[in-house]
């Protein structure tokens, strides 16, 4: 079964980081990445540039509305995903919790499947 883990996180967490810091949370993802990719769970990972980089689109009555990031009314980011291909719901949420950025974001799971019905 395929399930993705949506790390999110609070606006702002990634600017209040020293480089340093940054850097030594990014390394300890990659290593947990790359742990996933050897157990043959990881079918691809990417992490999300923050909500100032991104816009919104809405389309209502013919009308789109595109408004540039960042996101007033956001409490929270998508900050990164990894999709996964596991046994169970119970492994995925197990993974979950080894994330590290589960020590400073959330970390949602959620199957995939059909966007109908």
């Amino acid at each position: 079964m395929s399930y993705m883990l949506l790390v999110v996180e609070n606006p702002g967490d990634r600017e209040a980081r020293t480089d340093s810091e940054g850097r030594a949370l990014y390394d300890r993802m990659l290593r947990f990445s790359e742990d996933l990719k050897q157990r043959g769970l990881l079918t691809m990972t990417q992490s999300l540039k923050t909500d100032t980089a991104g816009v919104r689109v809405t389309h209502r009555t013919q009308k789109s509305v595109v408004r540039d990031g960042p996101f007033a009314e956001a409490r929270e980011m998508i900050g990164g995903i990894f999709l996964l291909t596991c046994e169970s719901r119970e492994q995925t949420i197990q993974i979950a919790r080894e994330c590290p950025a589960a020590e400073w974001a959330t970390i949602e799971v959620r199957e995939t499947g059909p966007c109908f019905g």
